[in-house]
């Protein structure tokens, strides 16, 4: 029986964990936390998982919560007009519903259920040095923690990653009491709003350890007025902050926010961080060789929603390369192979994410205003949140644009 370890207990490394146990592999997951600690934790991220990555989870009995999970219909997009108005506005729906389940709720019963399956969960930070001494126990070593010093391991892939910065300021919190935006009161989505020059809201609804709730969720351009996060406040104090800002530059979701309160006093985030490609392959002091996964190796902003569709997306590409290499040995080769496969997808995802962290340019303005007239332009762009793919034939592509939108 082949072992495999996995460094992380995330979206890729569980899900890959999981599903390898399937196939008898024996499998050692390595977390920093207990699950209680995870649930008793501070929020870790927003999410928003479209069909193709629900239908994985759902195949391998991984969706344990969406009986319980608003389901999320479409995803609206306004766009704010230097009136403070909004110059645009529209909503387009998803073919199969998406859904959102907090993080600590996810992964705390996915960490419990990885073990009810017969896999060894270890609770341990890891250091270099620590997995320097560990991998020669096993066949694999992934590492799956996007954060932290086996990071380091990587090296960044300039021609890859155009950008030595953050591009977003991002706050969060998880909220319940918010209204419905009265245009889709029965029609629960995803709000992507727009301030040109000033950064995006994003409300998402989601399941968290309290019930149903819904995400704000800033993405403020540096040193605007929405990057105003460096003294971390309280989390009353945060939310505080996060409506007044709310109040000021979307003025037509702050009419929903009467109510709102923390779902619980752990629901807030702020931080930041820079997108990068890395070599998907890192070297061990002993000169073993390990194996980077999901954000560890491809780390997109979040403004397109994609950090766990990608994970599970890495995590099944993965689990295919593995089962499919055998008895072999894993080498250098292979990681590098395997991490190209997964690529064919994720450069789709970069391109697209990349792309909106910039001004955008006039067959994208077009197509938005597009949408907002054609249901079938708005229903294509909202669905390619599942499938990024279809973005390279029109949305990332003037001319593409230009004869599709010709067709109309």
């Amino acid at each position: 029986m082949r072992k495999i370890l996995i460094v992380g207990a995330g979206q890729s490394g569980l899900q890959l964990a999981l599903t390898l146990r399937e196939h008898d592999y024996d499998v050692t997951v390595m977390s920093a936390r207990t699950p209680e600690e995870i649930r008793s934790g501070r929020v870790m991220s927003t999410q928003a998982m479209f069909h193709t990555a629900l239908q994985t989870e759902r195949d391998h009995g991984l969706s344990l919560w969406e009986a319980e999970t608003v389901g999320i219909q479409g995803l609206g997009v306004s766009i704010a007009g230097p009136d403070g108005a909004r110059a645009l506005d529209w909503f387009g729906r998803l073919d199969r519903p998406a859904q959102s389940v907090d993080q600590r709720v996810k992964m705390a019963g996915w960490s419990e259920l990885f073990e009810e399956r017969g896999g060894k969960l270890i609770i341990s930070g890891v250091t270099t040095s620590d997995l320097n001494s560990l991998a020669e126990l096993y066949d694999l070593v992934i590492v799956a923690a996007g954060k932290g010093e086996l990071v380091g391991l990587f090296d960044r892939d300039a021609s890859r990653s155009p950008f030595s910065a953050p591009q977003r300021a991002l706050s969060l919190a998880y909220v319940h009491g918010l209204a419905p935006r009265p245009e889709h009161p029965d029609s629960p989505g995803v709000r992507f709003n727009i301030v040109p020059g000033v950064g995006e809201l994003f409300v998402i609804p989601a399941y968290t350890l309290s019930g149903n709730c819904d995400i704000l969720f800033f993405e403020g351009v540096p040193g605007g007025p929405l990057d105003c996060w460096d003294d971390h406040p309280a989390p009353a104090a945060h939310l505080g902050r996060l409506l007044d800002l709310v109040r000021t530059h979307v003025p037509w979701e702050y009419e929903r926010c009467g109510d709102v309160e923390l779902t619980d006093a752990n629901a807030t985030l702020a931080g930041g961080y820079t997108p990068v490609v890395r070599r998907p392959v890192g070297e061990l002091p002993s000169g073993r060789a390990v194996l980077g996964m999901a954000d560890v190796v491809v780390a997109n902003d979040p403004i397109t929603g994609q950090g766990s569709n990608s994970a599970a997306k890495c995590a099944t590409s993965y689990l295919a390369s593995i089962l499919e290499h055998g008895d072999r040995p894993f080498d250098r080769g292979w990681m590098q192979g395997a991490f190209d496969r997964y690529w064919d997808y994720a450069q789709h995802v970069t391109t697209w994410t990349n792309a909106l962290l910039g001004p955008p340019p006039e067959h994208v303005v077009q197509i938005l205003g597009a949408a907002s007239a054609h249901e079938t332009v708005a229903r294509r762009f909202v669905n390619g949140f599942d499938d990024p793919t279809d973005f390279r034939q029109w949305f990332l592509d003037p001319a593409g644009a230009a004869e599709y939108l010709a067709t109309l």
